[in-house]
Formats: structure tokens, C-alpha cells, sequence
């Protein structure tokens, strides 16, 4: 991953750092890398993630479908 530095500004780059970064998934790796987990605990955090997922894509899905 590369960010340029324009003009001496440090603060810019830095922040379009941190975005990548984030786009990534890089911090939440890292969160998730502290500590260990065990494989039951990671199975049902992946588990619980997934239905998080299903169920804000059937809210949008159901919020277009009412705005059409």
C-alpha cells in the first residue's frame, strides 16, 4: 500500500492512510489477532457476522423495493 505526501502535508496523507487501511480491514485483523480464539468461539462469531450481513441486505433489498 503506498500514500503519496503533497505539498509537506503529512496530516492528509496520514489520513488517506488510516482510510485505506480501514477499507482493508487491516485494524480489524489486528483486533482479531490480540488474542487467541478458540475455534468454537471463532465459528460462531463468523456464524453471527454472516446473519448480520443477510439481514442488512434484506433490509436494503426490502427498503428499494418499497421505494420502486
Amino acid at each position: 500500500m503506498q500514500v503519496s505526501v503533497r505539498d509537506n502535508n503529512v496530516d492528509q496523507a496520514l489520513r488517506s492512510l488510516k482510510k485505506k487501511l480501514q477499507r482493508e480491514g487491516v485494524f480489524r485483523e489486528m483486533k482479531l489477532r490480540q488474542h487467541h480464539e478458540k475455534p468454537s468461539e471463532k465459528k460462531a462469531r463468523q456464524k453471527a457476522e454472516a446473519i448480520r450481513r443477510a439481514r442488512k441486505l434484506a433490509r436494503k433489498k426490502a427498503q428499494r423495493e418499497g421505494l420502486l
